[in-house]
């Protein structure tokens, strides 16, 4: 299990981790209110709420492992 979907397009097995579209949105959140005059250590911490669920089916065959079906419907992107 990795942490980075690049890994499971490279043939691993399965990633879930923070979506990259929305964490790159919260920082450009950032990087505007402080362009803006704010001040860093005035700006709340936010963290991203979005999940990503990748799963790589080829490997998972070339491993022997059968994937759940509801695995696969809450899966967002899977390779086959």
């Amino acid at each position: 299990m990795y942490m980075d979907p690049s890994f499971v397009i490279a043939r691993g097995l399965i990633s879930y981790s923070t979506d990259g579209r929305d964490t790159e949105r919260l920082l450009g959140d950032y990087v505007a209110r402080i362009l803006k005059g704010q001040k860093p250590a005035d700006i709340p911490v936010q963290q991203s709420t979005k999940t990503r669920l990748m799963i790589n089916l080829k490997t998972a065959a070339a491993m022997g492992i059968t994937v759940p079906i509801p695995l696969l419907g809450r899966a967002d992107d899977v390779i086959e």
